[in-house]
C-alpha cells in the first residue's frame, strides 16, 4: 500500500479509471467490459510490484509508459476497437513497444556488465540490444499467427502486410532504443531516450554499482 500512495498523481488517475470502468461495467451488466478492465489494471500494475519483489525501483516514465501502452493495446485496441477505427493504432504500439523493449534490453544486458561502461564497445551492447527488441518482436508475430492459425482469432488483421509492417516497424523501434543506449554510453544523455536509461540506473545503483565508480572520475 505504501508504494501505491507514493505514486504520481497522474498515475493514480489512469489506474483510477480503470477500476471506475470495471466497476460501471459490472453494475450495467458488460462483462466482457469489466473483465478486459481489470485486466488492464492488474497489468498496468503488475510491474510495480514484480519491482518491488526483486528490489527494483521503476522510475515514473517507465511506468506511465507501461500503462498508457497496455492501457492502449488491451482497453482501446480490443475493448473498445481503436485497432479497426484507426489504421495507425496498431503500428503506433508496435513502434512504442519495439522502443520499449529496446530501452529494456540495454538496462539488461548493461547490468550484466554491473553498470561498466567501459567493459564493452558501445556498439556491441547497442547491437545486443537490438537484437533483443526485434526478437521479442517476431516472437510475438509467431504468437498472433499461432492464435490465428489455432483459435481462429485475427489477430493479424490483414495478414502477411500487417506483419511484414509490424515487423518493419518493430525493427525502426529497436533502432531507436538501441542508439538510445549507445548515446548514454557515449555520454550523450540528453538525446533520444538517454534521459530515461539515466534515470534508470541512477534509481538502480545496486544493479549498476560500477556506473557510480565510473561517472566519479
Amino acid at each position: 500500500m505504501d508504494r501505491l500512495r507514493n505514486q504520481n498523481p497522474i498515475l493514480l488517475i489512469l489506474w483510477g479509471v480503470l477500476l471506475a470502468a470495471s466497476l460501471v461495467a459490472v453494475v450495467v451488466g458488460f462483462w466482457e467490459l469489466a473483465f478486459v478492465a481489470l485486466l488492464t489494471l492488474g497489468l498496468c500494475m503488475a510491474p510495480l510490484f514484480l519491482a518491488s519483489r526483486y528490489s527494483i525501483t521503476v522510475p515514473f516514465p517507465f511506468l506511465i509508459a507501461t500503462t498508457l501502452f497496455i492501457s492502449g493495446s488491451i482497453f482501446m485496441g480490443e475493448a473498445f476497437g481503436f485497432y479497426e477505427r484507426v489504421w495507425w493504432w496498431d503500428l503506433a504500439l508496435h513502434g512504442s513497444s519495439a522502443i520499449g523493449f529496446g530501452l529494456i534490453g540495454f538496462l539488461f544486458i548493461f547490468m550484466l556488465f554491473e553498470g561498466d561502461r567501459y567493459a564493452a564497445p558501445p556498439v556491441a551492447i547497442a547491437f545486443l540490444s537490438f537484437c533483443l527488441a526485434v526478437t521479442v518482436g517476431s516472437l510475438w508475430e509467431i504468437f498472433e499467427y499461432a492464435m490465428d492459425s489455432i483459435f481462429g482469432l485475427n489477430m493479424q488483421k490483414s495478414g502477411l502486410d500487417d506483419t511484414m509492417g509490424d515487423l518493419i516497424v518493430n525493427g525502426i523501434g529497436a533502432i531507436i532504443g538501441a542508439v538510445s543506449g549507445y548515446f548514454y554510453l557515449k555520454g550523450r544523455e540528453r538525446r533520444l531516450f538517454a534521459p530515461f536509461i539515466r534515470q534508470f540506473v541512477d534509481a538502480n545503483r545496486n544493479l549498476y554499482h560500477r556506473a557510480k565508480d565510473k561517472l566519479r572520475r
